[in-house]
């Protein structure tokens, strides 16, 4: 018999999040106050919507969170982290192009990073746990 816990269904949001460069730095934004994750810095993108494909969904936030047009590059990595009951499933894009000035139209500020800097922020676990790939990428 299994186990009450076994038995619920895990729920998994997939996730895209955007590498967007500028000479030797990455664009973040801080995650605005009153929601999850409030404070921390992240990298740009969002969830996937039911039968959005994942290049379309970061586009589309991209748009939302920082009023820009981006042209979407190869998918880098893929990570998985669990937040208690809920996993989520996050991709790391490249943004080979953008037009428009990036704004903080969902975070509550947005700033470019040096790759040693990132070292030193506030970041969700699941970028956290591939930071060094990230930094590696970077370089």
């Amino acid at each position: 018999m299994k186990s009450q816990d076994a038995q619920k269904k895990q729920r998994w949001l997939p996730v895209v999040a955007a590498i967007i460069r500028r000479e030797n730095r990455v664009l973040l934004g801080r995650r605005p106050e009153g929601g999850s994750l409030a404070g921390l810095w992240e990298f740009p993108g969002g969830k996937i919507e039911t039968s959005e494909q994942p290049e379309h969904a970061l586009t589309r936030e991209l748009r939302e969170e920082l009023g820009i047009n981006a042209e979407i590059g190869p998918l880098h990595f893929a990570t998985a982290h669990h937040y208690g009951e809920v996993g989520v499933l996050l991709l790391f894009y490249e943004v080979n192009y953008w037009t428009g000035q990036p704004e903080p139209l969902h975070h509550s500020e947005l700033k470019w990073f040096t790759p040693p800097e990132l070292k030193t922020l506030s970041l969700p676990e699941a970028n956290r746990n591939v930071l060094d790939r990230i930094v590696a990428l970077l370089k």
